[in-house]
């Protein structure tokens, strides 16, 4: 199906204007080739897409002889996550349920007053909860403003974020929570992949922060989770930032040494995980 075009005019609800003519696309960071426009004057749009558990968790757990946990039936958030670790009552976009196939859709959702980025939330038995961004507004200057479609949820079960715990090392979490945390959980923490245009790992590639005095927060895990350290990403492209288990915190995350990637809105807060994709570019592989 032809995308959709919509003209910009000027800033819309405060955000920085985004100028623009026909034919030019509305929503970039997202993929929008069966989507809708939505009515600016309500701003509600669907969010649909599938929830999975994630690639590394399911190889993980095949490895141990466990089958990778089914989500028929999960309950699924919309939210803004940087809002849900200041306790913001509005933070809670919408809610649906992933069904037998792990597709979710969950339509109304209200964006008008998303302010960084969309999340689509797990919370279940047997898992960290995580916040998987959907839309982040740097790649538009404002809120979406057509429907969001293939949104991939990632699960993050139990024994995964154990291996991954494990390869950081308590040591590590403890000296940069001041000992409030011995866990990611506990401290907070941010999952990350950067792929190219492709949607392959990228291997090699260093995240920095915008803040300098976050910058050893940042790790690498080695593939097999047995150990993580603070060079590059290996061959999965994987990193982790580990937070301080105290108050939400946000910042912005880049790629060193190339202007390709977008500096993309993230933070961090006790408790849960944040997953996010890096890529070069306004739209995803």
């Amino acid at each position: 199906m032809k995308r959709p075009s919509l003209v910009l005019c000027c800033a819309l609800l405060g955000l920085v204007p985004t100028a623009c003519g026909p034919g030019s696309d509305p929503d970039p960071g997202v993929d929008r080739s069966d989507s809708s426009t939505v009515d600016l004057d309500h701003l509600t749009i669907t969010v649909s897409g599938r929830a999975e558990v994630f690639p590394e968790a399911a190889r993980l757990l095949d490895a141990q002889g466990q089958p990778a946990p089914t989500l028929d039936g999960v309950a699924l958030t919309l939210e803004e996550p940087l809002r849900v670790g200041v306790n913001d009552a509005d933070s809670i976009l919408g809610r649906g349920d992933i069904g037998a196939d792990g597709a979710f859709s969950v339509p109304e959702v209200p964006v008008r007053d998303i302010h960084l980025s969309l999340a689509a939330s797990l919370e279940l038995e047997g898992f960290v909860r995580s916040s998987t961004v959907v839309f982040d507004t740097v790649f538009t200057r404002t809120r979406p403003r057509t429907d969001i479609i293939d949104a991939r949820a990632w699960a993050l079960p139990n024994a995964f974020h154990d291996a991954l715990t494990r390869a950081v090392g308590e040591m590590e979490i403890r000296a940069h929570t001041s000992d409030r945390a011995r866990t990611l959980r506990e401290a907070g923490f941010i999952l990350g992949r950067v792929v190219d245009a492709a949607g392959a790992p990228v291997a090699g590639a260093r995240v920095v922060l915008d803040r300098g005095d976050l910058a050893n927060r940042i790790y690498y895990p080695a593939p097999d989770f047995q150990s993580a350290d603070q060079t590059g990403t290996s061959a999965t492209g994987l990193f982790l930032y580990v937070h301080s288990g105290a108050e939400a915190e946000t910042f912005s995350l880049s790629i060193q040494g190339t202007q390709d990637y977008l500096p993309r809105n993230a933070g961090a807060t006790p408790g849960m995980g944040l997953v996010l994709t890096l890529y070069p570019g306004s739209y995803p592989p």
